[in-house]
């Protein structure tokens, strides 16, 4: 039995069977997914069924995307641009495939194989405990009444730094911008939303989220996905980036948790703008 961690597939289900064939995936393996499941690529209703199918062989975190899906899904936003998520929204199988999404978490974490995962990353700010309390604050709500109302309250970048004494719709909005859009932050933990390049275009006192020094270190390496520019590279040992830009036309990838082996198959490309 192994354990896979993936990257960000957003809806290219023929490049996850061709990577799920490269490992050798069997029915003993483990996979774990590190969101963005959907959008952009052509085929995330597909996606979505085989992850869902896997049962507790599979882990997921949610991503940026899958938010936005569920909050389309509760008729918390409007689909402007006739994404590619109309496909979802329009399968048979919606309300069970989205009843399946809202419950997966915004952050796990295994302490035999010692990692954890979120889909953006854990700012220095937050301890592994503080981050996997916050996480627990959004996913009560997600799982609870008030889900359609945390979607009509989730979306905007503010606040943008953290307090303890933060509240309400407020205080869990800035949670899930940390775990799912975080890329650039400052050492005082303010995050920056504009910028999705590499490294070289942060902007002025903004640094990568991995690295700033932590007054302590995780007691888990990090897995993450959402950042496609830096196509896998941190410069970190413990931390590892998944995003490897499938989407793009570059590739998916897939750590082996027990031997830290990465495999990668290459991709065609669903979009053409720069990651």
């Amino acid at each position: 039995m192994a354990t896979y961690a993936i990257g960000d597939i957003q809806g290219c289900y023929d490049e996850l069977m061709q990577l799920l064939d490269q490992i050798g995936f069997s029915d003993s393996d483990h996979l774990w997914f590190a969101g963005d499941l959907v959008n952009r690529g052509r085929q995330s209703v597909k996606v979505l069924r085989f992850v869902a199918g896997l049962g507790d062989r599979a882990r997921c975190v949610l991503g940026n995307h899958d938010l936005h899906l569920l909050a389309l899904h509760f008729g918390a936003t409007r689909d402007k641009r006739n994404s590619t998520l109309q496909q979802v929204l329009q399968a048979p199988d919606r309300d069970e495939l989205m009843h399946w999404l809202r419950f997966r978490p915004l952050l796990v974490e295994d302490d035999a194989l010692g990692y954890v995962m979120t889909h953006a990353g854990i700012p220095h700010i937050w301890s592994l405990g503080k981050a996997r309390k916050r996480a627990q604050e959004v996913e009560r709500v997600l799982r609870g009444k008030d889900a359609r109302e945390f979607f009509n309250h989730m979306y905007g970048n503010k606040p943008d730094i953290w307090h303890n004494d933060l509240e309400g719709w407020a205080r869990l909005r800035l949670i899930t911008n940390y775990f799912t859009r975080m890329r650039f932050i400052t050492p005082n933990g303010q995050l920056e939303f504009h910028g999705n390049g590499g490294v070289e275009t942060a902007p002025a006192g903004f640094f990568p989220w991995y690295e700033v020094r932590r007054p302590s270190p995780l007691p888990r390496r990090q897995l993450f996905g959402h950042w496609a520019a830096l196509m896998g590279h941190t410069g970190q040992a413990d931390i590892q980036a998944l995003d490897t830009g499938c989407v793009w036309g570059y590739s998916l990838s897939a750590l082996c948790l027990d031997t830290q082996t990465l495999t990668q198959c290459s991709c065609a490309a669903y979009q053409s703008e720069a990651i």
